[in-house]
């Protein structure tokens, strides 16, 4: 498995191996990020066959336009999640305005409260998966286990402190889901456009 944390010089190196035209850096990149893409075009659509779509279109962007990454901005990693997120709440609003002008139930309002929604879920996910690793234990153990931070603490081996920290710290994290340029967030991951 692949390392979640790639150091810029990978991101660097991918990128120029990807303008060069090297089908095995397509490769390499897919195989590093293709759950990731999966999963948050997922969130957003809710539909597996909508989700397969988008993670063709994003790695069908990525081989043709390896140019429009700027290592400079931030992590490949975090310019991919952007660039699947926008694709697939492009998706969604058409999809759903497609419904709409064909007499489905709902309004203009709905459909972006459910932009938002799928945006922030998808956003959220991103955030938790890309935590550091004690953070986002100390959060699944809260969460999913029902611990509180003294048996979270005994469960991690650390002060209760420290697992007060973690999670305090992992909360505010999760927390900037809803903001539209949160820190944490990928560059042009912020709004639901």
């Amino acid at each position: 498995m692949a390392k979640k944390d790639a150091p810029p010089r990978w991101d660097r190196k991918m990128q120029q191996r990807l303008a060069r035209g090297e089908a095995a850096a397509l490769g390499e990149l897919y195989d590093r990020f293709a759950s990731l893409v999966h999963g948050l075009a997922h969130r957003v659509l809710g539909d597996e066959r909508a989700a397969d779509g988008i993670t063709r279109e994003v790695f069908a962007h990525v081989w043709e336009h390896p140019e429009t990454y700027d290592p400079k901005q931030g992590p490949l990693r975090t310019w991919v999640a952007g660039l699947t997120h926008r694709l697939a709440v492009q998706r969604l609003r058409a999809t759903e305005t497609a419904a709409l002008a064909q007499g489905g139930v709902g309004s203009t309002e709905e459909l972006e409260r459910k932009v938002r929604h799928a945006s922030v879920a998808a956003r959220a996910d991103y955030i938790v998966t890309s935590m550091p690793t004690p953070l986002r234990a100390a959060l699944e153990l809260a969460y999913f286990q029902r611990r509180d931070y003294r048996q979270t603490a005994a469960d991690l081996g650390v002060t209760e402190d420290e697992a007060r920290r973690r999670l305090r710290l992992g909360l505010q994290l999760l927390s900037t889901a809803h903001d539209a340029g949160a820190p944490g967030a990928p560059p042009g991951y912020g709004g639901a456009a």
